[in-house]
């Protein structure tokens, strides 16, 4: 296997230790309070999000009812740069992405936003997350329409004003272009591989978040 994220297995030892946290949120953000959402768009959705290294990420939505499918990939960049090694120099454009596809009946389009910030990424780093560090690991909502885009900055919006991190929310709101899945051994990674020192550091406990503070979305 030839990929770790940026510095995982440098650093694996000092994630051990303690001295990185984890990017995860401690506990639920406040829930969206803003204008309604009322989706012009029949029957499944998609979310296209970057916070950080996709294993994770990925994990975590797949964990979430009402999600159908998760593909990691590459989003913000070009076609020809949407490669694993060429995205790793964080000169590409590209952020490390999932496109999820969801059911908006079951969840909303807000309940995955505060699931993202609440457990899948810390908004507050700016062009890292925890011990992988570029642009490429920057976090970034990739709006598909203008509900979403709405949506997303108001929620931003309204927990800078509640304060609920400790810090001001840096995570882009960007339209969306263009989606490039992944190399094959990045897909469902942090199932196929749970024993792997990156995935039991950084991921693991994302699953746990998301199963302690959000029981009824898990599954």
């Amino acid at each position: 296997m030839r990929r770790f994220c940026y510095l995982a297995q440098v650093l694996i030892v000092f994630l051990a230790a303690g001295l990185l946290a984890c990017a995860v949120a401690s506990g639920q953000v406040p829930a969206y309070n803003g204008p309604s959402e009322v989706s012009q768009v029949k029957g499944k959705q998609t979310a296209v999000l970057a916070g950080g290294c996709f294993w994770g990420v990925d994990a975590v939505f797949k964990h979430v009812k009402g999600v159908d499918s998760v593909v990691s990939g590459f989003s913000g960049g070009e076609a020809r740069t949407a490669h694993y090694e060429v995205v790793s120099t964080g000169e590409t454009g590209h952020a490390e992405s999932v496109k999820i596809t969801y059911d908006p009946s079951r969840v909303t389009y807000a309940q995955l936003l505060r699931v993202f910030f609440s457990v899948a990424t810390d908004p507050t780093e700016l062009n890292r997350q925890g011990p992988d560090v570029g642009t490429q690991y920057r976090s970034v909502i990739f709006y598909t329409n203008d509900e979403q885009k709405q949506v997303a900055l108001a929620y931003i919006d309204q927990l800078n004003k509640a304060r609920a991190f400790s810090g001001q929310i840096v995570t882009q709101v960007t339209p969306f272009r263009s989606f490039y899945e992944a190399e094959a051994y990045h897909q469902n990674y942090l199932a196929l591989h749970p024993d792997n020192p990156y995935i039991v550091y950084n991921d693991l406990s994302k699953l746990r978040h998301l199963k302690q503070e959000f029981p009824e979305l898990y599954k």
